[in-house]
C-alpha cells in the first residue's frame, strides 16, 4: 500500500461539466484539511493513469473530485427517498397536495 495525502473539502459536483469546473475553482478557495488516505497499489496506478491522460492535475485533485462525487451521488439518493416517502404520503392523503399555481 502506499500512503497519499490529499486535502478534503465538502464542496459536492454537478452533472454539468460547467458547473463541476466552477466547483473544482472554487474548492481552490475553500477551507480545507489534510488527511492521509491508503490505497491499493492498482488504485493508486489508475489514479495516475488518469493524470497522466489530463483527466486530474494531482492525485489529491483526483481524491477530492471523486469525494465530491461521491457526495452528490448520496445527496441524491437521499432527496430521491425524501421524493417517493412524500409521493407515497400524497397517495395516502391526495387533499394534502399543494397545487403548484399556489406555490410562489
Amino acid at each position: 500500500m502506499i500512503n497519499s495525502y490529499v486535502r478534503t473539502s465538502g464542496l459536492g459536483a454537478r452533472a454539468d461539466p460547467e458547473a463541476f469546473i466552477c466547483c473544482r475553482r472554487q474548492c481552490l478557495h475553500m477551507a480545507t484539511t489534510q488527511v492521509q488516505v491508503r490505497l491499493p497499489e492498482e488504485l493508486v496506478e489508475e489514479l495516475d493513469a488518469w493524470i497522466s491522460e489530463g483527466r486530474f492535475t494531482s492525485r489529491s485533485e483526483a481524491i477530492k473530485t471523486i469525494v465530491s462525487l461521491y457526495n452528490e451521488r448520496e445527496r441524491t439518493r437521499r432527496f430521491y427517498q425524501k421524493l417517493v416517502e412524500r409521493s407515497d404520503d400524497a397517495k395516502k392523503d391526495p387533499g394534502s397536495l399543494v397545487p403548484l399555481e399556489d406555490v410562489a
